[in-house]
């Protein structure tokens, strides 16, 4: 009964991830100031916790002992579904109970829209490509959990930066900036969104770097010194990191 549960949660856990991808492009993409009219509530109460709720969630399964202590519950192999899942039902609630507002911080026409248009677009791009470095299979858990099906040993992630990651840790997190900001018509829901999401991607590049670490030790503190977190950050702990005792 237990490999049945999970061999069925796996497969929809990726279904899952399908039908969040599909609502989140239009919905990222959107941001119309079509003048809707304010449900039950401030919108900017509602919106700012939906968007919190994705952002602590999603760092908190992330955290090594939250992990841990999980895994005493849910195999191994069936954690990155897990993730996923959760994942995306979190995205999911935001899409589906967001609260438009009226007026717009900005409103672009002209050559200025087609550009940020473009610019979404070419994030999107940005954040397969970036995602496809690390493996996808293994930010949605399909790697682990098709392995355990066909009774194979988990494949290990191996820590070997290629392509942008030679340029920055964090090219996903910037990918999915670009998703948040490149918005024709930024309305006051839309900002309250991308300001909040913004917090939570330096905040969680900062988390990752740890975690990393946690897992990684002296390679990864080696690969912090050497490449910045983004490449418009020169100090600091998103900046190249030195690492203990001056090593090179």
């Amino acid at each position: 009964m237990a490999r049945g549960f999970w061999l069925m949660f796996g497969a929809v856990s990726q279904l899952l991830f399908v039908m969040t991808v599909c609502r989140l492009f239009p919905f990222l993409r959107g941001g119309r100031d079509n003048g809707a009219p304010f449900t039950t509530g401030p919108w900017f109460v509602t919106d700012a916790l939906l968007a919190l709720q994705f952002a602590v969630v999603h760092s908190v399964l992330l955290y090594p002992k939250v992990r841990k202590t999980l895994s005493a519950r849910i195999p191994s192999p069936q954690y990155g579904c897990f993730f996923c899942a959760v994942t995306c039902v979190c995205l999911l609630f935001v899409t589906e109970t967001w609260q438009p507002s009226r007026g717009a911080v900005w409103r672009l026409q002209g050559f200025g829209r087609a550009f940020v248009e473009g610019a979404f677009l070419a994030s999107w791009v940005a954040l397969v490509y970036s995602l496809s470095l690390t493996g996808l299979g293994y930010q949605t858990g399909w790697t682990t959990w098709w392995a355990w099906v066909r009774g194979r040993d988990v494949p290990k992630r191996t820590f070997e930066p290629r392509g942008a990651y030679h340029m920055l840790r964090h090219p996903v997190y910037l990918s999915f900036l670009g998703l948040i900001w490149f918005n024709p018509v930024m309305t006051f829901d839309r900002m309250t969104l991308a300001v909040t999401w913004t917090a939570h991607i330096f905040l969680g590049s900062y988390l990752k770097d740890r975690r990393l670490v946690h897992y990684i030790g002296a390679a990864y503190q080696r690969y912090q010194s050497r490449v910045p977190g983004y490449p418009f950050i020169a100090f600091g702990p998103l900046g190249k990191v030195p690492p203990p005792g001056g090593e090179s």
